[in-house]
């Protein structure tokens, strides 16, 4: 709670010290990488819950596998305990969340989610069994486990302070960043995707954001809570739902309260099985063979942080390799990736030096924005700046014709302003000397042969 605490303060600081745009320095290749990573470690916590093996509440892939036991026959020891009741309700599960996201059924129930009715289906199956006392029963550590309050003084007693003594442990303090830093670069990534399916292209201050967040986190932290953060997979819905302001949020999260008030002893017959069956579609969209495939053909500059921010991740956090690092994978990945990312850069940079070149303008002038010979993610919040300060009714020409490498960010930051951001503003965009390897085609795709 304490972490949590710390965590919320630190975005309070980078909200008030405006940098909310620190996300653009990181490449869109290792934040690839990190939300594979965690596509990928989801998938495996939530496999021990599916065999209804979670001896450990946070579940871990080993507990099924034991890697590293000296022992071989106790090696399927595990596979002995699996629970028959509980794999067929992750199975179902599964399968009813694929087939609700069939046109033919999406089109008809928009507005219902497939893993609510995939849940309510789950509950329905284990109670049927419980009422029929069948073996298959999914019972005891393998439900939802929800305190029921009896009275207002047994809820609010689940409101908890924190030992304000952990604000002076060290590990403590190093948790809090993780989760600031963490928190902040998912909510910044999903605040710039979000924007961009916004159907009245609203622009988010990112700064208000990570102020208002750290508020929330100091306050959750301060009441036994988890950390919060923005992300694309609830916003992404809100949108589609046709939500046009924030109190879509505030009803979500009333909603939230109101289920764990009013129907607590319900939530409490869930089998856990049907949320790893969520859990693991989710991190299934996440990591799928479709991701890695997508920034390969974007690459080696693109491929190469991605698959080194993957590697340290899912060696430390998954097999606890090295185990001084465990619990730490996430940022060391991130690290990883960003170094690799600059090696290439920097490989790519032995020839030839950058420079971005923009000419004095006032309104109504010929802007001419000259790329140099290579042009890496390093550049892309400078002219992702120079871009959003040219004044409306301009005519603006982007000049590639010596160009010979531009970075994936730096295309999709060009297409962006051509298809979204230029058109709003009533700017006229000529592209001139963009490579065939570097082409932005009329379809809106961005590709890159190199």
């Amino acid at each position: 709670m304490c972490a949590v605490l710390i965590a919320g303060i630190i975005q309070i600081f980078l909200g008030i010290a405006k940098l909310g745009g620190i996300a653009n320095y990181i490449p869109s290749s290792v934040i690839k990488g990190m939300l594979t990573s965690i596509g990928i470690l989801i998938i495996a916590k939530q496999i021990p819950k599916a065999f209804g093996y979670d001896r450990d509440e946070k579940g871990n892939l080993t507990e099924l596998f034991p890697f590293g036991n000296e022992d071989m026959s106790e090696f399927l020891q595990p596979l002995q305990h699996i629970e028959v009741g509980t794999v067929l309700i992750c199975i179902v599960s599964i399968i009813i969340m694929l087939l609700w996201d069939k046109p033919a059924i999406k089109k008809k129930l928009p507005f219902i989610p497939g893993a609510l009715i995939a849940v309510i289906v789950a509950l329905i199956i284990n109670q049927t069994w419980l009422l029929l006392d069948s073996k298959l029963a999914v019972t005891g550590d393998h439900l939802v486990k929800i305190p029921v309050a009896q009275n207002a003084n047994d809820f609010f007693g689940f409101f908890t302070l924190p030992d304000f003594s952990g604000l002076l442990n060290s590990n403590v303090i190093m948790y809090g960043v993780f989760i600031a830093v963490i928190a902040s670069l998912e909510t910044l990534l999903s605040i710039e995707a979000v924007d961009n399916i916004d159907p009245e292209r609203r622009v988010t201050n990112t700064n208000k954001e990570l102020f208002a967040q750290g508020v929330g986190n100091s306050i959750s932290g301060l009441i036994g809570g988890l950390p919060i953060t923005s992300v694309i997979v609830r916003s992404s819905a809100n949108a589609n739902s046709g939500a046009k302001s924030k109190l879509a949020s505030i009803f979500h999260g009333l909603f939230l309260l109101i289920c764990v008030v009013v129907i607590p002893g319900l939530l409490n017959k869930i089998p856990l099985s049907a949320l790893a069956a969520v859990l693991i579609l989710t991190g299934w969209k996440l990591a799928k063979p479709a991701v890695f495939n997508a920034v390969y053909k974007n690459g080696k500059y693109q491929f190469i942080p991605f698959i080194v921010t993957i590697g340290f991740i899912i060696s430390i956090d998954l097999f606890g390799f090295p185990h001084v690092l465990k619990g730490k994978g996430l940022i060391v990945g991130v690290l990883a990736g960003i170094i690799a990312a600059i090696g290439a850069v920097l490989h790519g940079n032995l020839k030839n030096s950058y420079f971005f070149h923009k000419e004095n303008h006032h309104d109504g002038d010929i802007v001419n924005i000259h790329l140099s010979e290579e042009v890496s993610f390093l550049n892309k919040a400078s002219i992702r700046e120079t871009l959003d300060h040219i004044p409306e009714k301009t005519s603006v020409i982007i000049d590639a014709s010596k160009t010979h490498y531009i970075d994936f960010d730096v295309l999709e930051l060009i297409k962006e302003f051509r298809d979204i951001k230029a058109p709003l503003r009533k700017i006229v965009l000529e592209l001139k000397g963009f490579k065939e390897a570097y082409k932005i085609d009329n379809d809106y795709n961005v590709t890159s042969s190199h």
